[in-house]
C-alpha cells in the first residue's frame, strides 16, 4: 500500500497529495475525487524483482452530486508460482520431485473512497475505509482494516495545498497460521525448532502535506510544480529524522502542451543509507515519465529510480486512465 499507483504520479516522485484530482485521488487523497466530473476508470501494471513479483491496480470513481463523489480501487501485489519443496524428500529419505507444489504469496488492498466539499469555499475532504488482505499459500493468511483521511485546498490565487493522514486510526493485520502446514516447513530442515511468528501487524500512522501550483505560459504550456513532505511519527533513516517525526521531503514537475502531452520528472526518497564500510551517504530516488490525453483516454509511462540511485525498487510502470463520458458523446 506504500509503493504507490499511477504511471503520472510516479513520474512526480509521488508529489501530488496537493493537486491530485482524478480517480486515482482514492490513494493519494480523496479529497481529490470532487475534480472527477464524469465516471473513469483506472488500470496499472509493474513488474519488479526481475518480473517475479508483479504489482496491479485497478480503480473506479464517479461523482455522486455536486458536493460528493465515490471511488473504489482495488491493488495486488503478489509473486505466483512458488516451488513448495517441504514434501520433497518422502519418510524414507528418497527425494521425489513429483512431490514439489506450488503456492502464491500475494498481498490485497481494497480501498472505499468518498469526498464532500465544505461550506468554505475551495476545502474539501475525503475518507478511505481500507481492507487488507494477505495470503501465503496455505500456511498462512489475515484480515486488517485502516482508515484515511484526506483535505484540500485551493486558495484564490490557485495555490493547492493538500493534507493526507494514513492509517489514523492505526490499521491491524491479524493472522490465521494454518499449524499443520507450519509444521511441514518445521520439519523440513532437521534441527530447525522456528516457533510460530507473531499473529499481528501493526501499521503506524503517517502524514503527507503537499504544495502545488500550475502556471501558465502563452495558453498553450502549462508547468505544474508539487513539493511533498512524506511523514513518519518515528525515527527512521530519512533525510530528516528525530524521535518525534521524520521527514522525506518529493518534489515534482510536469511540462503540458495543449492538454495532450506530458512530461514529468521528480526526485524523492531522500534516505541516510549505510554502506558496506560502514560509512554513510545519502540516496535518493529520481523518476522521469510522459504522459499522451487525448479525448479521455490517457495513457502514462514511468521510470523509477533511474541510474539506481536508492534503495528503492526500480521498474517501468504504464497507466491507464479513461473518462468514460466519452462513450457517451
Amino acid at each position: 500500500m506504500n509503493i504507490g499507483v499511477d504511471a503520472a504520479a510516479l513520474g512526480m516522485s509521488n508529489a501530488v497529495t496537493a493537486h491530485t484530482a482524478d480517480v486515482n485521488s482514492g490513494y493519494w487523497n480523496p479529497a481529490g475525487l470532487l475534480k472527477v466530473e464524469d465516471k473513469q476508470i483506472a488500470l496499472m501494471h509493474a513488474s519488479y524483482f526481475a518480473n517475479i513479483a508483479q504489482y496491479d491496480y485497478a480503480a473506479f470513481a464517479m461523482p455522486i452530486d455536486q458536493r460528493s463523489a465515490f471511488g473504489i480501487s482495488v491493488i495486488r501485489f503478489g509473486v505466483d508460482d512458488i516451488l513448495n519443496t517441504t514434501q520433497l524428500i518422502d519418510s524414507e529419505g528418497n527425494i521425489d520431485y513429483n512431490r514439489i507444489s506450488l503456492f502464491s504469496a500475494a498481498d490485497y488492498g481494497v480501498t472505499l473512497s468518498y469526498a464532500r466539499s465544505l461550506p468554505l469555499d475551495g476545502l474539501n475532504y475525503g475518507i478511505n475505509a481500507k481492507v487488507i488482505r494477505r495470503i501465503i499459500g496455505d500456511f498462512a493468511n489475515s484480515w486488517g482494516f485502516g482508515f484515511d483521511i484526506g483535505l484540500q485546498y485551493q486558495t484564490k490565487n490557485d495555490w493547492q495545498i493538500g493534507l493526507m493522514l494514513r492509517d489514523i486510526t492505526t490499521t491491524y493485520n491479524v493472522w490465521q497460521i494454518d499449524e499443520e502446514e507450519f509444521q511441514t516447513i518445521k520439519d523440513a530442515v532437521p534441527g530447525e525448532n522456528q516457533e510460530l511468528p507473531e499473529i499481528t501487524e501493526i501499521t503506524a500512522p503517517k502524514a503527507q502535506l503537499g504544495f502545488a501550483k500550475k502556471f501558465t505560459i502563452r495558453y498553450d504550456y502549462t508547468i505544474q510544480a508539487a513539493v511533498n513532505l512524506n511523514m513518519q511519527f518515528a525515527q527512521t533513516n530519512d533525510i530528516i529524522s528525530s524521535e518525534i517525526v521524520s521527514i522525506d521531503p518529493a518534489v515534482g514537475f510536469e511540462a503540458g502542451y495543449i492538454d495532450l502531452v506530458y512530461l514529468r520528472a521528480g526526485v524523492g526518497n531522500f534516505q541516510n543509507l549505510r554502506e558496506i564500510d560502514n560509512s554513510t551517504r545519502v540516496g535518493f530516488q529520481p523518476n522521469i515519465g510522459l504522459g499522451f490525453k487525448y479525448k479521455g483516454i490517457q495513457v502514462d509511462y514511468a521510470l523509477t529510480d533511474i541510474g539506481d540511485q536508492s534503495a528503492a525498487l526500480y521498474s517501468n510502470i504504464f497507466s491507464l486512465k479513461v473518462d468514460l463520458g466519452i462513450f457517451r458523446r
